[in-house]
């Protein structure tokens, strides 16, 4: 079997994911994806770090775009498909876009990813993923790409309960292999200080929100 065609997870927690979706909003699939996808994007996204070829992450976007590094840490580059390791994940998020739609008739049409690297002592303070006023970001996905993570690394992405974003559900240890997905505007999650270099893939399915020609029109 190539690369190519070796599955990115095991199609058999699928309806596990869309289940916990279902009945409380997220999901945490512990050794979701395969180990050695995770080695090639770790590698991939560390060689990045090291040429900084990342461009520092803000909050907002177009005239609300800004960088806060007090509320948001991390550094990021969009995937475009240009390493083999890319395509794998890109086109196991369509399998899990079409496993989604057909369970859930949520009419996802578009995933957009990017790596995420967070240095030493960087965070990603409490936040919804989708922007004020639009709805276009429908679900959220997390993969997670440092091996052998020690328990005292930090870097833990907390969720909150979507009826008290005070009380805290979960929390995903950043472990390779760790996949985290959950509805994009209403569970809230932070990224806690993380102690070493995390490394992950941040990513979200779109509904097409485009109205008259706009795209992603105010609501």
């Amino acid at each position: 079997m190539s690369l190519l065609t070796r599955p990115a997870f095991a199609a058999s927690a699928l309806p596990q994911l869309v289940d916990a979706l279902v009945e409380q909003g997220w999901f945490i699939g512990e050794g979701f994806l395969d180990a050695e996808l995770c080695h090639d994007l770790h590698r991939e996204l560390m060689e990045m770090a090291e040429r900084e070829a990342l461009a520092v992450a803000g909050i907002g976007r177009g005239d609300e775009h800004q960088l806060r590094r007090d509320i948001r840490g991390d550094a990021i580059r969009w995937l475009d498909r240009e390493s083999l390791a890319q395509r794998r994940y890109l086109e196991a998020m369509g399998e899990l876009q079409r496993e989604l739609n057909q369970a859930l008739y949520l009419g996802l049409f578009e995933y957009e990813a990017h790596f995420a690297h967070y240095p030493p002592g960087a965070f990603y303070k409490k936040h919804l993923d989708s922007f004020r006023g639009r709805a276009n970001r429908v679900v959220s996905t997390v993969g997670y790409l440092n091996p052998d993570w020690p328990a005292d690394g930090g870097g833990e992405m907390a969720i909150f309960a979507a009826d008290d974003p005070e009380r805290e559900v979960a929390r995903v240890r950043p472990e390779a292999g760790n996949f985290a997905c959950f509805l994009s505007e209403n569970v809230p999650h932070e990224v806690l200080p993380t102690r070493l270099p995390r490394a992950s893939i941040a990513g979200w399915f779109r509904r097409n929100a485009s109205l008259g020609g706009l795209v992603d029109p105010a609501r």
